[in-house]
C-alpha cells in the first residue's frame, strides 16, 4: 500500500508531538512514522469527509472473519471502550488514521498483523465527545 495517508493539521501535529512516547509495536511505530512523512496534510476544515481521524466514527470490518467493528477515536483522556471511544493512540486508532472509506489496512495487533476495511467514517457531533 503506497497511498499516502491524509491527514488534517491538527491530528498531523498532535501525531508529530505525542507518537514517540506512544506505546506500540516496533513495526507499527516504524510503519506510523513513514506514514507521517508521506501524509498528504489539510487545513482542518478541508480534510475530506469520509477520512478516519481525529473525532471521528469509524464502522471497519476485520477481512478475515468478516466481524464488523464500530468505535469512536478521541483524546487519551476521553477514551471509554464501554462507549466504543478509543484513544487516538490504541492500536487500531493508528492503524486507521488518515485512510478513507473503502481503504484495506494491515496492521500489528496483539494477535498478529490483521487486514480491515474501512466501511464508514462519520464526524462526531460536539455533544457525542
Amino acid at each position: 500500500m503506497n497511498k499516502s495517508i491524509l491527514l488534517s493539521k491538527s491530528d498531523f501535529k498532535f501525531l508529530s508531538e505525542h507518537f514517540e512516547k506512544a506505546i506500540m509495536s516496533d513495526y507499527n511505530k516504524s510503519r506510523l512514522r513513514t506514514e507521517i512523512k508521506q501524509a498528504t496534510i489539510f487545513n482542518d476544515d478541508e480534510l475530506p469527509y469520509d477520512v478516519v481521524s481525529l473525532h471521528t466514527e469509524a464502522k471497519i470490518v476485520s477481512t478475515d472473519n468478516g466481524k464488523e467493528f464500530i468505535f469512536k477515536i478521541v483524546l487519551p483522556k476521553e477514551a471509554n471502550i464501554k462507549l466504543q471511544k478509543v484513544s487516538i493512540f490504541a492500536p487500531i486508532s493508528i492503524a486507521l488514521l488518515g485512510y478513507q472509506t473503502n481503504d484495506l489496512i494491515n496492521w500489528e495487533m496483539p494477535d498478529g498483523i490483521k487486514e480491515f476495511k474501512i466501511l464508514a467514517v462519520r464526524k462526531l457531533e460536539a455533544s457525542e465527545l
